[in-house]
């Protein structure tokens, strides 16, 4: 019974923390670490610049930013649009940079 115990709650741990790895996973599938990084400007911004600027009450305006492109805020650098992204995963995306990128 108790090493039962045990397994659910590391099971438990492991599907906690699954969503940040599958969002950096899913980040890096979409081609969006090619010009991002988590804690340091490439062509873009970090997403930990990112999620100081922002609050979550911006989470549709950044959904609508990674969807329709943007320019003007972070530098002279345009973001493509990136329109072939699901819905699902574009929310995704922005909830783990608002939460750091962790």
């Amino acid at each position: 019974m108790k090493s039962l115990l045990v397994s659910t709650l590391v099971a438990a741990g492991l599907l906690a923390s699954a969503p940040a790895f599958a969002s950096k996973d899913l980040a890096q599938s979409k081609g969006c670490l090619a010009c991002h990084a988590v804690d340091k400007k490439l062509v873009g911004p970090s997403y930990q610049d990112v999620a100081k600027k922002y609050t979550a009450a911006d989470e549709a305006k950044l959904i609508e930013k990674v969807k329709k492109g943007g320019s003007g805020v972070w530098g002279a650098i345009p973001m493509p649009p990136q329109p072939a992204l699901k819905d699902e995963d574009v929310k995704t995306l922005v909830k783990w940079i608002m939460a750091g990128a962790k």
